[in-house]
């Protein structure tokens, strides 16, 4: 049946054609942003899971920047204590060098001091961040510094934070602290002879020191107080260079973490480019097919009119 009022064949036509507009908007926006989920009206439950692991993405991102700056305080101080332990050996081999019989030992103590303030310089200048492993305070209650590690969320949504510790106790040189001696170079040692005061590493002096028997024998002490000294140093350097590779360890897993999030969030959300742009082609016929369709049924009006001719 034909009507004039009710155009049955231009009304298919036009709903047609309006869910093909509907579908090409859709799928221009996914070509435009590049997601197949961009909003919580897309698909609630995605775009809720993307939002997280986003959100984790960026946590996990600032872990490794934490670890990066905790890597780089713990290779200052490697390089600091490699560079005093350096320094050391060069004052044993001064020591050693005076114990011969007749030397001028004045002289080897003007070098001796030159030395000796090169070392306090190396562990002053072994700061990072305001951070100097090196050279803390003993009587600080929490001699450990901890470093970010790792953030992880639970099946529950909970969150928990790990660390990496630092026994300063372990790597501290010289006692920052006013009128206290706790590090590996400035704790005191008495001379078994002499009636001077006790000895470090940092101040010992041997411009007074004679060919006499005890004399000697006070020498021999400095010269085993240093090697000591440089062993413990060692055992200390042995310690950074442990946290430093685990230190490196986290870092290099946040990275793996980040590129596995990226690839899971891309998959939940992103767009397929090659699909949306062959599927925006096929609803450019459709479009242009309904213009047409509804073209058409508009005429059929026509037709009846041609009747009454």
């Amino acid at each position: 049946m034909s009507s004039l009022n009710t155009n049955i064949a231009a009304m298919t036509a036009l709903q047609t054609l309006r869910s093909t507009n509907s579908e090409m908007l859709q799928t221009q926006n996914r070509i435009s942003t590049g997601l197949r989920v961009a909003s919580a009206s897309d698909n609630a439950a995605y775009w809720s899971i993307a939002t997280t692991m986003r959100g984790d993405r960026q946590s996990i991102s600032t872990v490794a920047d934490a670890l990066g700056l905790g890597s780089a305080t713990a290779d200052i101080a490697a390089k600091g204590i490699e560079s005093a332990i350096d320094i050391a050996g060069k004052i044993k081999d001064k020591l050693l060098a005076a114990r011969t019989p007749g030397v001028d030992r004045a002289k080897i103590q003007s070098e001796i001091t030159e030395l000796q303030e090169s070392l306090k310089s190396v562990i002053d200048g072994a700061s990072f961040n305001g951070q100097n492993w090196l050279k803390s305070d003993s009587d600080d209650a929490t001699s450990t510094r901890t470093i970010v590690s790792s953030f992880t969320r639970g099946s529950d949504g909970s969150i928990s934070i790990g660390t990496i510790s630092v026994d300063l106790d372990k790597t501290r040189l010289v006692d920052s602290t006013t009128g206290t001696a706790a590090g590996l170079l400035d704790t005191a040692t008495a001379l078994p002879n002499a009636t001077a005061t006790d000895y470090t590493v940092l101040d010992l002096d041997i411009s007074s020191l004679t060919d006499s028997e005890d004399d000697l024998e006070d020498l021999e002490a400095m010269l085993s107080t240093v090697d000591t000294s440089i062993s413990k140093m060692t055992d200390a350097a042995s310690s950074l260079g442990a946290i430093k590779t685990r230190i490196d360890i986290q870092k290099d897993f946040a990275n793996s973490m980040m590129a596995a999030i990226d690839k899971g969030v891309g998959q939940l959300v992103d767009a397929d480019m090659n699909e949306e742009s062959t599927r925006l082609q096929a609803l450019q016929v459709r479009q242009q097919l309904g213009i047409q369709a509804l073209s058409i049924a508009n005429q059929s009006a026509q037709s009846i009119l041609s009747l009454f001719r």
